[in-house]
Parts: structure tokens; sequence; C-alpha cells
């Protein structure tokens, strides 16, 4: 029986590119460093701010010391204007409020930072998951399964009563790993044969066909 629903955020609630790329690319040019347009931060994010300007810096230049210097300029800078184009997709907002009214629990676990994670979602969604779960010191990323499995302790479900849905490869893995059943959807930043190759048993285009699954799942 499904009893909650784990989301990603970054390309599952949010479609957030253009404010990261923004800020990523604001402070590469700060130190010189050539910029990337907006689509090809469809693969620079997903595993946390330290991976995505690892990925975004030239080969040569990615030390942890200059991700650091980066990130130290990208983290306030973001701050400011993480709502300049950020925005929940389209039916997202409707379909967890669908699940809240059907009493299901509804959480986030997502490799944003703890504090932004919780200044996006509320800002675009209020305070309706009941539990939001970003990147904390001393937990692994996903698709480590820590995060998750200590949401589903924190929120009293087990894993086999967890749907977790995300647009990456990563938050697939991060489902089979944790025991949660592994939905992909389609309208974030990566495609079908990532999501496929990763384990995931539903791929979905449309927000309102996680209802449907979650319904047949529990017939």
């Amino acid at each position: 029986m499904i009893k909650a629903v784990l989301f990603d955020l970054d390309g599952t609630l949010v479609d957030s590119l253009t404010d990261l790329a923004d800020g990523v690319n604001q402070a590469l040019k700060s130190k010189g460093y050539p910029t990337h347009p907006t689509e090809a931060f469809k693969y620079f994010v997903g595993d946390g701010i330290p991976k995505m300007i690892e990925r975004a810096l030239p080969e040569e230049h990615r030390s942890a010391t200059e991700i650091d210097e980066i990130k130290a300029i990208f983290s306030p800078y973001y701050a400011l204007h993480y709502s300049d184009n950020t925005y929940a997709y389209h039916g997202m907002p409707e379909l967890v409020n669908d699940l809240k009214s059907r009493n299901f629990t509804v959480a986030v676990v997502t490799n944003k930072a703890q504090d932004m994670a919780d200044i996006v979602v509320k800002s675009l969604y209020g305070d309706v998951f009941d539990l939001i779960f970003g990147k904390r010191d001393g937990i692994p990323a996903k698709p480590d399964p820590t995060a998750a499995l200590m949401a589903m302790k924190e929120l009293d479900v087990k894993p086999e009563e967890c749907v977790f849905i995300g647009d990456s490869g990563m938050d697939v893995a991060t489902a089979v790993n944790s025991g949660a059943v592994p939905v992909g959807e389609l309208w974030g930043f990566r495609k079908e044969d990532e999501l496929l190759q990763n384990g995931a048993k539903y791929i979905i285009n449309k927000p309102e066909q996680l209802l449907e699954i979650i319904e047949a799942l529990n017939k």
C-alpha cells in the first residue's frame, strides 16, 4: 500500500534551470572563466552545488579550492536571484494538493542545500509538504539512499510504502537504492533512456499520471 510520495525538487517540482545557470555563469564570469548556455546545465545539475560548479569549470581548473571559491560567489547571488525565473511546473501544485487531500504524505528529498530548498519550496508551494529534506552536512548526496531513508523514518513510512519521483537517473537510482517505487518523469531536465537505464519502473509525461500509478498500485 502506497502511503507517501517523495519528490525530487529541481527538474521535478520546479524549473530552476535558468536561475541556476545565471548564478553559476555570473560566478564563472567574475573569475574570467567561460560561461555556458542554459541548456548545458540540464547535465550539470542534480548532484548538489559543488558538483554543478565542478562540471561548469574548465577541466584543468576543477580543484576543490577553485570549486569553493566559485561557490562562495554563486551562493549569495543565487540567494538573491533564486526566484527570478524559477516556477512550479504546470500541474504540479495541483498534484501535490490532490495527494494531500487524499491523505497521502508528501515530502521533498533533494540535493539542493537545505536552506535554499526550504526557501524555494515554500515560496512556490507554501507549507503543503510534510517534510523538506535538503542536502545536509554529513549526509551523502543522492543516489545514496541515506537521505531518502532518513526522510522515510521521520515520516514513519516503510520504503515499500513510498513512491519516489524525479527527472534524472540519479533520482531513479535513489528510489531503487532506498526500496521505493521508482518513477521517472519527462517534463524535467533529462531523457527517458537515462531514466530506464537507472531502473525506472514507470515513466510519466504528465503529473496527473502519478495518481493513476498510485491508484493501480493500491488496488
